[in-house]
């Protein structure tokens, strides 16, 4: 390849404009959500090009599966990074017999996950988000007050 050409990705997920601009510092991005072309045309016009993607980056839950048809859409990749931590939308059978290596964003955001679940958590058995539309929607001066919730006890010292 030419070393004056960054090496191409496909970028096939939104991002915010940090990610992007980080990844457009060492990468000639091929963003599919700004193309505003279908997948197919976006894919055939990516593996045509002179120096084609040799990766992709993909985030879970989308429309898009990497699966034997998008693999054979683009065959010069050899790398699929997910920015999950699922892998359920990419065919890893497939991807092992094209010796296509995928990656996953692992335990990264665990924390973040554990946080946000504990806040769930005392946002339904506290009610603050239902409460909150009920007095938004003019209930309360005419229902009177919101019952209150159930309440967390965990009882850590003493555990029964």
């Amino acid at each position: 390849g030419n070393p004056l050409v960054l090496p191409a990705v496909l970028h096939l997920r939104r991002s915010d404009a940090d990610f992007t601009a980080a990844l457009s510092e060492r990468f000639r991005v091929l963003d599919f959500f700004s193309s505003g072309e279908p997948l197919p045309a976006f894919l055939a016009a990516a593996a045509a090009a002179p120096e084609p993607p040799r990766a992709a980056v993909v985030v879970g839950g989308g429309s898009v599966r990497v699966d034997a048809s998008f693999l054979d859409a683009v065959p010069s990749l050899r790398c699929v990074l997910t920015t999950g931590a699922g892998i359920d939308h990419i065919d890893l059978a497939e991807c092992a017999r094209r010796g296509v290596a995928v990656a996953n964003s692992g335990e990264v955001f665990s924390t973040d996950v554990a946080d946000y679940a504990v806040g769930l958590l005392l946002d339904v058995l506290r009610r603050v988000s239902a409460a909150e539309r009920y007095v938004r929607r003019g209930s309360w001066p005419v229902q009177g007050d919101y019952p209150l919730g159930s309440k967390v006890n965990i009882n850590i010292t003493n555990p029964t």
